[in-house]
């Protein structure tokens, strides 16, 4: 349906109006957060400086906002029940009974209101995951009804809904919308604003007769067709005057918007230019038939960003590591490709082949980027095939290995022998020195970064002077632990791998500097 990004539109539409904006995500769901959900299930794991882990629309919201958000701005169905029951057991009711009804919806204001206040935020754009009916939805729903009751005035409701024109008939058809709404009536809501998805623009006749069924001003029926890139959502919602209709609902004043840097940056991405060809080597895209790019989602925009900042048209191929594994000599396909990726993930699937095509990458000079598993990877292979350590491996996929070059981090083992998996790992910002003279230091133009995490494993010190002696320096070093975040070779055009994730701070306005510094190596002329 696309909620996130219109939440984070409406957001950047405010922003742009001198508004000061907050955005919060409601996942229902009974896990306490998104750290260990599937991603071939949920879709990518999204971790914000503080080192929650939450939904992949957080990230959105940073990217359209250009701004961090924290544990406060995330909830979910075991978060909010897991503090209830902490306060219950802690006596904090007092010894009232603790009801379903009217205790969690409770919990789920008083979390919203913080988030606000936490922002200092005149407006908090709050997205309910899920579809409007879902059972899991029903005590969030009652919070947001609850919250209109309460400050009449202060809330208003945005109905995302799909027109679908089924192809035999050709025509938009308005009934799930009106199925839609009468859901949202039945729970006591009615929206102020209905954000209406559909392939092509919704015509007049379609945004009257939804008017007229949903009880809905024609006006706020705001039209949001596909398009070939979700930054241009912003711009489409204000040729139907989305931001001052907004306004209106809250009695204020019409504003003047400020899209220019927006608008520029839409431009330069509809603008015919060079491709750049990038391929991401990875395991959590194939369902079936089907290719399910959110695993990745924070990897390739990033990539999008910085292939627009040199002026690139960025073509993302999706390459199934498994294959490279089964057949060495599928690798020789990576030669059509400027630049290759292999992001992050965990377990031993598709790893040999991941590594062969580092291998690959390596002694063809093709530029290659690793992220978090992509730089342990890095090292294994150049530990085997260039330092000589045959058996070379992670603890991660071979618990008693002879040569551990990237080993499990003290603090973790007795959480994984424990099995204590959730929030435990390295989660969340950490500082990072670099070294001057290498491509890393480059790239930032500075001695000092900080950078976010998601790893249990690292490379293993014990063999970083024999890295060192074969021309794989570790050129960005966390000092308060000693610990390796970047690692880079040194005669190569682009080898580089970070222990953290730089995808997480890319911004299409500010693209990360490691992704530039790698497409600009792709860049061949």
């Amino acid at each position: 349906m696309g909620k996130g990004v219109a939440c984070a539109s409406m957001g950047k539409i405010l922003q742009s109006k001198g508004f000061k904006v907050s955005a919060a995500k409601i996942d229902p769901y009974v896990n306490v957060d998104a750290g260990t959900l599937n991603p071939l299930e949920h879709g990518e794991v999204f971790v914000t400086n503080d080192g929650t882990e939450c939904d992949q629309d957080v990230g959105n919201y940073e990217r359209f906002l250009d701004q961090d958000f924290a544990s406060v701005n995330y909830l979910t169905t075991g978060r909010v029940y897991q503090a209830v029951i902490n306060r219950e057991r802690n006596l904090g009711y007092k010894g009232k009974t603790v009801e379903v009804v009217l205790h969690i919806p409770e919990e789920v204001i008083s979390r919203l209101q913080e988030a606000a206040k936490a922002d200092k935020a005149d407006f908090l754009l709050i997205e309910v995951g899920g579809t409007v009916g879902d059972y899991q939805n029903v005590l969030f729903l009652e919070a947001a009804r609850m919250m209109k009751r309460r400050m009449p005035g202060q809330v208003m409701f945005v109905l995302v809904t799909y027109l679908p024109i089924p192809e035999n008939l050709g025509e938009m058809k308005t009934k799930p919308t009106q199925h839609a709404v009468r859901a949202l009536n039945a729970a006591g809501i009615q929206p102020d604003i209905i954000i209406a998805r559909a392939k092509v623009p919704v015509d007049a006749p379609r945004k009257q007769k939804i008017s007229d069924f949903c009880n809905v001003d024609a006006a706020d029926v705001i039209s949001a067709p596909d398009v070939e890139s979700i930054y241009e959502i912003p711009l489409n919602f204000e040729k139907d005057n989305l931001g001052n209709r907004i306004l209106a609902k809250f009695g204020l004043a019409p504003a003047e918007k400020d899209l220019q840097e927006w608008q520029k940056l839409v431009r330069t991405i509809k603008a015919k230019k060079k491709p750049v060809n990038i391929g991401i080597v990875g395991k959590y895209f194939e369902i079936g038939d089907f290719t399910l790019m959110d695993s990745y989602i924070s990897v390739m925009e990033s990539i999008k960003h910085a292939a627009w900042a040199c002026n690139r048209d960025p073509k993302i191929t999706w390459l199934a590591a498994e294959k490279y594994a089964k057949d060495p000599r599928a690798s020789q396909e990576l030669k059509k490709y400027d630049g290759i990726i292999v992001p992050g993930g965990f377990g031993s699937r598709g790893t040999e082949g991941k590594i062969r095509a580092i291998q690959f990458c390596r002694e063809n000079n093709i530029p290659y980027f690793g992220l978090c598993l992509g730089l342990q990877l890095a090292v294994i292979e150049f530990a085997r095939n260039v330092c000589g350590l045959k058996d070379a491996t992670s603890t991660e996929f071979v618990k008693n290995a002879k040569t551990p070059v990237i080993d499990v981090m003290p603090d973790q083992k007795a959480l994984l022998e424990e099995k204590h998996y959730g929030a435990t790992m390295r989660l969340g910002s950490y500082p990072c020195k670099l070294k001057r003279g290498t491509r890393a230091h480059k790239a930032y133009g500075k001695d000092h970064i900080v950078e976010r995490h998601r790893h249990r494993y690292e490379l293993n010190n014990e063999y970083r002077e024999l890295f060192e002696s074969k021309g794989m320096a570790a050129s960005g070093v966390n000092t308060e632990r000693d610990l390796v975040e970047i690692a880079e070779l040194k005669e190569h055009p682009f080898f580089l791998g970070t222990q953290f994730h730089p995808e997480f701070q890319s911004r299409p306005l500010r693209p990360h500097p490691l992704f530039l510094e790698f497409i600009k190596a792709c860049v061949k002329d």
